[in-house]
């Protein structure tokens, strides 16, 4: 596997940045893809994360294969990613995800729901509320709560932030079909408990909307 860091060139002016990235989830998710599409018919084996750094747009990405770049208009720096973990190790994390949760309606059809609106909607049914930094932070933290035994890892609560609550809406492909998301970070401190699940879930993500930027979790040790 491959850690790089990918900076679209400072020999491009302002304008060929915007252009380039103005926003859309869509069009970022096409950017990347275009480094690492080298067939019409390769399937996405890459993670990444979309950043702006010093005013400069900047992808963490996570790959079986080094990006491929053909043109200026990129600065790559990448390295071999095989990260030595151990039973009890504690790592910072860093991870922005799209978390959500399944119901089922009157007809027995399973729907995916932002967990934050909806505990929003709950907290509303029963005639309460909350501030949506609390909502963010607790919703959050409950959904990675519960994901984190079958990925290798456990945290305290108490040592994560959750917020940098995004609502997402873009439209995909020559359909133009709407794609709609909504985005978490995660920032802490976590122990590895299995390392060969948590090594996997370094490599392979957590959660859904990968390829649009999610699921990618960076580590460095404490």
């Amino acid at each position: 596997m491959f850690l790089s860091v990918i900076k679209l060139g400072r020999n491009m002016s302002p304008r060929d940045v915007f252009a380039l990235t103005k926003g859309d989830g869509y069009q970022l998710h096409r950017l990347i893809w275009n480094l690492f599409a080298d067939n019409p018919d390769r399937r996405r084996d890459f993670l990444y994360r979309h950043e702006t750094v010093d005013n400069w747009p900047t992808f963490y990405t996570v790959s079986e294969r080094k990006p491929s770049v053909i043109t200026g208009d990129w600065e790559v720096k990448s390295k071999e990613y095989s990260p030595k973990l151990s039973a009890g190790q504690r790592l910072s994390f860093m991870l922005r995800a799209n978390p959500i949760c399944s119901k089922r309606d009157e007809e027995n059809k399973q729907h995916r729901h932002d967990v934050v609106m909806e505990a929003k909607s709950r907290l509303r049914e029963q005639g309460e509320s909350r501030l949506l930094s609390l909502l963010t932070q607790e919703e959050g933290s409950n959904w990675l709560s519960a994901r984190a035994a079958r990925c290798g890892f456990a945290f305290m609560p108490e040592h994560i932030r959750v917020d940098g609550y995004q609502q997402h809406r873009f439209f995909k492909g020559k359909g133009n079909k709407q794609v709609s998301l909504s985005t978490l970070d995660f920032n802490g401190v976590l122990t590895v408990t299995e390392p060969e699940l948590f090594l996997e879930t370094l490599y392979r993500g957590i959660g859904p909307a990968k390829g649009f930027g999610c699921g990618l979790m960076l580590v460095r040790r404490v």
